[in-house]
């Protein structure tokens, strides 16, 4: 999904009142009518609720952190972190994947064998907020990497390069697709007051899965026997990195 396609919360406000033949007002947002009260509070739980449906490419995030020695291991998490893209845990400074993410019986096991030298080297666990490193404490400048799902879904009105997970003014863009956003908050204002939502829900279900099975690219499909256009690793085009092999 590209943000050609995000639009303002009071653009979202207005549509969906208009589909729903409600009157539409110049600020919907600050409008002290009852309905567009009830759709700000149901717009604010739609864009949350869908974070966690699904791990939208315009969510991604890269986080890097560089060790010291003076460090405790515990390092803390973005603020706009939501959860962790699994296998992206890179050790820059080694050219090494991170061992994890560690369970506590991991941890404990390698902190009590002490076998950090012996394993892949960096090794990671998130525990109470923190991306906890392993060995504690870390030895000087690794270059550790990975990327997660931010929590913030909307550009502020006053803040162009900046995103933010709540929402303040009508100004503020939602960075949502403008049809699945306002076919959703149909589903949620018909839903709280109680009248059908059949054809509404469909209508969001369809938005939704259309967006879905085209927000990521997909590999090239290959029917014959030729291997990937990409070969990274390949037996019968790179040389072993690591020395052995074939």
């Amino acid at each position: 999904m590209t943000t050609t396609s995000a639009i303002t919360v009071n653009a979202i406000l207005n549509r969906a009142a208009a589909e729903m033949g409600l009157d539409t007002n110049v600020d919907p947002f600050a409008s002290t009518e009852k309905h567009f009260i009830q759709m700000r509070y149901l717009l604010q739980t739609l864009g949350e609720e869908l974070a966690l449906a699904y791990p939208w490419e315009f969510l991604n995030e890269a986080h890097q952190i560089t060790t010291s020695s003076a460090d405790s291991g515990d390092y803390d998490l973005p603020t706009d972190f939501h959860y962790m893209i699994p296998q992206t845990n890179w050790d820059h400074s080694n050219e090494l994947p991170m061992g994890g993410p560690l369970n506590a019986q991991d941890w404990t096991y390698l902190q009590g064998r002490n076998l950090a030298n012996t394993t892949i080297y960096a090794s990671y666990r998130l525990r109470e907020g923190k991306f906890s490193v392993f060995p504690q404490p870390p030895p000087d400048a690794l270059d550790l990497n990975f990327e997660y799902q931010r929590t913030t879904w909307l550009i502020p009105s006053d803040d162009a390069d900046a995103f933010a997970s709540e929402i303040a003014g009508g100004g503020d863009t939602v960075l949502y697709d403008r049809t699945l956003i306002t076919r959703g908050l149909k589903v949620k204002f018909l839903e709280a007051k109680g009248f059908d939502t059949t054809k509404a829900g469909q209508d969001f279900g369809q938005a939704f899965d259309f967006l879905t099975s085209k927000d990521k690219s997909g590999e090239i499909l290959n029917a014959g026997t030729g291997n990937s256009m990409f070969p990274y690793l390949d037996v019968y085009r790179n040389a072993p990195i690591t020395g052995y092999g074939i």
